[in-house]
């Protein structure tokens, strides 16, 4: 999809080249100190602020500036606090050239409430949100979710964090001093031009498999440096990219520990020296910098299914990140240690007060979703269309008719390559992924599960949805959500 620049700011038309041919941007420096997004508080009641969508022109790449959208910024947003028990309100404006929304992503609440394609703020309009809070701390996000316009929206910047407090739950023990000992990461892949202008231009199997970039963005910058104290600190990371799945592990291999998921904390800590995460998943790990400075590095993503292989592998996989080492690794960001900065946690408690205790009923139905994806020279021009369950998303369908608070199991399979499976409205636990039973205590609380086969969900909503605002499921790589991967469900 091309898009034109006219359409965000009214300036000239964009060029743009295929990013498996283009060769990586100039000026690509990395190692610019990680910038730390503004939090806009809700938490507390009060006034209810205005959150623009806005068009810019950010410095990203040295040189140059590139257009890029953002809520009240220029790209991206800022991180968002909200309390649990408590009604956040703001007013969701629009100052760019087409209709988006703001979608409540991992949130517990009413259809009406979700932000989904049903919910567009046209240019120049305001939508006065005022969200119900009711589920566990968390690290959540937000993005638009246009119908057939996420991903040229969400890649361009119209996403940010999210985190919910529980000023009633118990002390976790963990840090929690914000930008110190507790960052938020924001982790995307672009593709710039020579030129120095982000590009969006899936064609072909970049439309396929989804577009993936050369360069990684951490809260918008390339490859930043984390200054941070020498003990334990707290990265909050999301998988901002439209597609890319992150392998993530430090360069000197180090030992940290998993203390959260996508909905809220674990029941006790997992170590581990190795992460993947997925498109649309977040994670919560405590790092011990008391060993010294070190890097954040990724494994390659090889998410190409039966082509992930050879030329056309290569093409599958679009741009990617320089190679720093063996098997492809890529540099994701650096930390250096800043001793003037002090740590408030030394230890890790061995369970983590306040993690949420699931509650599901016992279950009376499954449901099957089949995430299918098109394949031939019509999918390769533009043409085709994926779907679930054989059929695309349509705006007038509801594909699916749930009870409130009746607990299912929903078997979830991939077709060609594995999908990030992403349901609205509510957490679910994974039972099982290609039959082998799922650990609660090592994923908690989910809203995405990669699917690379078969994966059993056991899922319940507590919050109404009708036809006029529904829920979605939806595969998360985003392509593939705009081509029709995706189904929507009410809930009475």
């Amino acid at each position: 999809m091309t898009l034109s620049r006219r359409q965000f700011i009214g300036t000239a038309t964009a060029t743009f080249a295929t990013p498996a041919l283009i060769g990586r941007a100039i000026a690509a420096t990395g190692g610019r100190d990680l910038p730390i997004p503004d939090v806009l508080d809700l938490r507390g009641g009060g006034g209810a602020p205005t959150l623009d969508a806005m068009a810019a022109r950010t410095k990203i790449l040295e040189g140059a500036e590139s257009v890029t959208v953002g809520y009240g910024q220029g790209f991206l947003g800022p991180v968002i606090r909200m309390n649990r028990g408590e009604t956040a309100r703001l007013n969701l404006g629009n100052r760019i050239k087409e209709p988006v929304t703001v979608h409540w992503h991992g949130m517990h609440i009413d259809g009406a409430q979700d932000g989904g394609p049903h919910s567009p703020v046209d240019t120049g309009g305001v939508l006065e949100a005022a969200l119900d809070i009711d589920q566990p701390a968390a690290t959540l996000w937000y993005h638009s979710h246009i119908h057939q316009r996420t991903g040229i929206q969400v890649y361009y910047g119209l996403a940010g964090m999210l985190i919910i407090d529980d000023p009633d739950a118990p002390d976790s023990g963990l840090p929690q001093t914000y930008g110190v000992d507790d960052i938020p990461l924001v982790v995307q892949d672009r593709v710039f031009d020579r030129g120095g202008q982000m590009l969006y231009a899936p064609q072909g199997p970049t439309r396929m498999m989804g577009y993936r970039g050369s360069e990684i963005l951490v809260n918008g910058a390339i490859r930043p440096k984390a200054s941070v104290p020498a003990g334990m600190v707290r990265l909050r990371i999301l998988n901002g990219s439209n597609a890319r799945i992150y392998h993530f592990g430090f360069e000197d291999g180090r030992r940290f520990y998993q203390v959260a998921s996508d909905g809220g904390l674990l029941p006790m800590p997992v170590a581990m020296n190795a992460l993947t995460l997925a498109p649309a998943e977040r994670v919560e790990i405590v790092v011990d910098f008391s060993a010294g400075a070190t890097r954040l590095l990724s494994a390659p993503d090889s998410n190409m299914g039966m082509m992930g292989g050879g030329m056309m592998g290569g093409m599958m996989r679009g741009a990617s990140p320089k190679a720093v080492a063996d098997g492809g690794l890529f540099e994701v960001m650096s930390f250096a240690i800043d001793n003037s900065r002090t740590a408030a946690v030394t230890t890790l408690a061995k369970t983590l007060a306040g993690a949420p205790t699931p509650v599901f009923g016992e279950p009376v139905r499954r449901r099957r979703f089949a995430l299918n994806m098109g394949m031939g020279m019509g999918m390769m021009r533009g043409g085709g269309s994926m779907a679930i369950n054989g059929d695309s998303m349509d705006m007038a369908v509801i594909n699916q008719e749930l009870r409130l608070g009746e607990a299912e199991i929903w078997e979830v399979s991939a077709d060609m390559m594995a999908h990030p499976f992403h349901v609205h409205g509510t957490s679910f636990q994974v039972l099982s992924r290609n039959g082998r039973k799922v650990d609660y205590a090592s994923t908690g609380l989910k809203d995405v599960v990669l699917v690379d086969g078969t994966a059993e969900l056991l899922v319940q909503v507590n919050r109404k949805a009708d036809a006029n605002q529904p829920f979605m499921f939806h595969c998360h790589i985003l392509e593939h959500e705009d081509l029709g991967m995706m189904g929507q469900f009410t809930v009475a």
